[in-house]
């Protein structure tokens, strides 16, 4: 799994326009990986699995019909919806409460945040050794 981050070099509309944007990157960064991996021998026919948790963006990627709706989005976005159709990409949803990234963009409550915080497996490194211990 891979985690980047990029400016965009054009403002999204929406922020499932964003969401899809990001999803493209991912959908070519796949592809590569998906080449080396062949390139090294290793074979792996069944489709990539993209998890998204913004339903718009789902909605977009999954549906031909939604494309009125989408004309400013650049054609070279809408290569994932092609990735989807030819099923090298299938995409699955994830709630919001299991998007670890959550806690680097977002401001969240003290409870999601200790979820997610012990879900990344990070320490204190400024808590007392006898603190570890007892752990």
């Amino acid at each position: 799994m891979t985690w980047r981050h990029k400016k965009q070099n054009v403002v999204a509309r929406f922020s499932a326009e964003a969401e899809y944007r990001a999803m493209t990157h991912t959908t070519c960064e796949l592809i590569c990986i998906q080449s080396l991996f062949s390139e090294m021998g290793v074979i792996y026919n069944k489709p990539m699995v993209m998890y998204c948790d913004n339903w718009a963006t789902m909605y977009i990627t999954n549906n031909l019909v939604f494309y009125e709706r989408t004309k400013h989005i650049k054609v070279k976005c809408h290569f994932i919806r092609d990735m989807v159709m030819t099923h090298r990409i299938v995409t699955s949803s994830v709630t919001s409460s299991c998007q670890l990234g959550d806690i680097f963009t977002k401001a969240l409550s003290r409870k999601s945040f200790s979820i997610l915080y012990s879900k990344l497996g990070m320490i204190d490194t400024y808590a007392p050794a006898w603190g570890r211990i007892l752990e």
